[in-house]
């Protein structure tokens, strides 16, 4: 059987302080997707970047939205590309 390689990486400004968001972002993936994240990068960056990536796909965009993304949100989005089928409980309502 092969196994799926899911490289997240989350990208964050150090200038504005976004480590700490960061850290809970990837907390809350690891803690959902415990098996299927093979591997997962803080990034730092510069200029209000809030950037998450997976498999070096851009999934969320703070710059593209205008606004952070919920916990729910993101766990949605990492879902819809790792496995669609799956219920993700009280993430799906």
């Amino acid at each position: 059987m092969k196994t799926q390689t899911n490289k997240l990486e989350i990208e964050y400004c150090t200038q504005c302080h976004w480590l700490l968001r960061a850290t809970w972002m990837a907390q809350e993936l690891l803690t959902t997707f415990n098996t299927d994240i093979t591997s997962l990068a803080l990034v730092p960056g510069t200029g209000g970047i809030f950037e998450v990536r997976l498999n070096d796909a851009v999934i969320c965009s703070r710059k593209a939205t205008g606004r952070f993304p919920e916990s729910k949100e993101l766990k949605q989005l990492v879902r819809d590309v790792i496995d669609p089928e799956r219920p993700l409980g009280h993430s799906d309502r």
